[in-house]
């Protein structure tokens, strides 16, 4: 768990390096407290001066460091060559010059390179040393995303390499205004933390809003981009979520696109998409992969599913409860009869199944996957039939709950399903204290909260409230590409809302 504030044994290390090659290395070792995948080789640099190679056991690329880079400074220069003025620099350019490489002057920074994957070489009599990239370390290679899998479309998701991420968007954006800022963030972890945008469509405030939320944060580690995500968003006391996140290089390539910046953290397969809204977590890369009329059809299937995961089980509570009248004469009779056993309130039969499905659900997670399917026959078995013929729930209730289930597990995003989930909950109580008028209630009380809403100063409910009629071609409906010939007015840039005040100009 990240603990606020600063490390005073980091900074302590922050020391310049001395001209003596046994009292840096003493330094190293005494922060390191002789860890046993330290490795220090001592040789004699191009046969004229000691030196020390140091670098971490498991980070680097072994057979590049032998072959390669120690090769080169073991070799004996020309009995004709000149004295050199600063063999660092001249290391850089006539040695190694086949690798990527820097100068740095302090025992911190000697650190920030070792532990990322560096060699550290260090001469006598020289109060710098020398990073040599030989970065090496084992990584999943490109796969299939996990969480947001398509019909059509690629079939490669994000890693936890940093470079691999931005690498897999850049191939699909080969735009020189692509640009690429990076950062530190965490005074133990040190994690690399990217912002990517396309200069002249993201927005500079935005761009200049995240950066000074990114300095803002003061944490000693970020392991994930959930880190970021909670730091960064502007509402903190709402279910909904106002950062979205994809494994899909293409999604993300899709957002720079319309302007908006891509957040990659170092080690985390999940990038994060700011600003985002709430039609965009509605929105699939197969609704664009397919013709538009097949796209606004699911669409269309995804919103109704939200709103039956949302509603389900409160208007269950609400009809048996206080509006019979409103349910067709044999339906109503079927229920009754299947709740005269039942010896609970139409609420807490709902609740009931709603935690049960719940730890269900969590558990069908964390369970080894080698007895996963076990589960889900307990689940089904016990909770489902079992429970209905013991009279303990009624089978209407379990038809209501497992539509609730499937339905929410239509909507594209998780964070979106969260949020539905725990509003679920919310909306069954209302019901079941004053019916339909709760649950209306509660429906006003979500669409006030969602309208005041924002997402880096964007109102969440865009294109809705504010209304902005040209972005209705990709919200509720898919349009043709045909139709799809402008970005979303609300990240437009000074220029292009000038173009657009003079077209509509001279259209009047």
């Amino acid at each position: 768990m990240p603990i606020k504030g600063e490390d005073e044994r980091m900074k302590q290390s922050n020391d310049n390096l001395t001209g003596s090659i046994i009292d840096n290395i003493a330094k190293i070792v005494q922060e390191l407290g002789n860890s046993d995948d330290l490795i220090i080789k001592k040789f004699r640099c191009l046969q004229t001066c000691s030196a020390a190679l140091i670098f971490i056991d498991g980070l680097v690329d072994s057979q590049l460091l032998h072959n390669s880079i120690l090769e080169s400074l073991l070799v004996k220069e020309p009995a004709d060559s000149s004295p050199h003025q600063d063999l660092t620099e001249y290391l850089q350019q006539n040695i190694l010059v086949a690798a990527h490489t820097g100068t740095f002057t302090t025992i911190k920074d000697l650190f920030s390179r070792l532990f990322a994957g560096n060699a550290i070489l260090l001469i006598e009599n020289e109060s710098k040393g020398l990073w040599i990239d030989a970065a090496g370390w084992e990584q999943r290679s490109v796969t299939e995303p996990q969480s947001h899998s398509v019909v059509r479309g690629p079939m490669e998701g994000f890693t936890e390499n940093i470079r691999t991420n931005t690498a897999m968007i850049r191939r699909r954006i080969r735009d020189p205004r692509l640009w690429i800022e990076s950062k530190e963030i965490g005074t133990v972890t040190h994690t690399t933390v990217s912002f990517m945008y396309i200069k002249g469509l993201a927005d500079e405030g935005v761009v200049e809003e995240l950066r000074t939320r990114l300095d803002r944060i003061n944490m000693d580690s970020v392991l994930e981009g959930g880190y970021i995500e909670e730091e960064i968003q502007d509402a903190i006391k709402t279910p909904f979520p106002t950062v979205y996140n994809s494994e899909r290089p293409d999604t993300i390539a899709a957002g720079l696109l319309e302007g908006r910046i891509a957040i990659i953290v170092n080690g985390t397969p999940f990038v994060l998409l700011i600003p985002a809204l709430f039609v965009q977590f509605f929105q699939s890369p197969d609704d664009y992969f397919e013709r538009s009329l097949i796209g606004t059809l699911v669409r269309l299937l995804r919103y109704m599913a939200f709103f039956l995961a949302l509603l389900a089980p409160s208007l269950y509570i609400a009809f048996t409860t206080f509006h019979q009248e409103l349910l067709p004469t044999s339906l109503i009779i079927s229920i009754a009869a299947q709740r005269e056993a039942v010896p609970f309130p139409a609420f807490i039969e709902a609740l009931l199944m709603e935690l049960t499905y719940e730890i269900l659900r969590e558990a069908s997670i964390r369970i080894p996957k080698t007895i996963g399917q076990a589960v889900s026959i307990v689940g089904t078995l016990v909770i489902g039939q079992a429970a209905v013929q013991a009279g303990a729930v009624s089978a209407a209730m379990v038809i209501v709950v497992s539509i609730t289930a499937i339905s929410s597990y239509v909507i594209p995003e998780n964070g979106m399903s969260i949020a539905v989930r725990i509003l679920r909950f919310l909306l069954m109580f209302l019901a079941a204290s004053f019916g339909l008028l709760g649950i209306w209630l509660g429906l006003m009380a979500i669409l006030i909260h969602l309208t005041t809403l924002k997402s880096f100063g964007v109102p969440y409910m865009s294109p809705f409230g504010p209304y902005i009629a040209p972005d209705i071609k990709d919200s509720i409906f898919r349009f043709p590409w045909t139709k799809m010939t402008t970005r979303p007015a609300y990240h437009a840039t000074e220029e292009q809302l000038e173009h657009r005040n003079a077209r509509r100009q001279r259209r009047s």
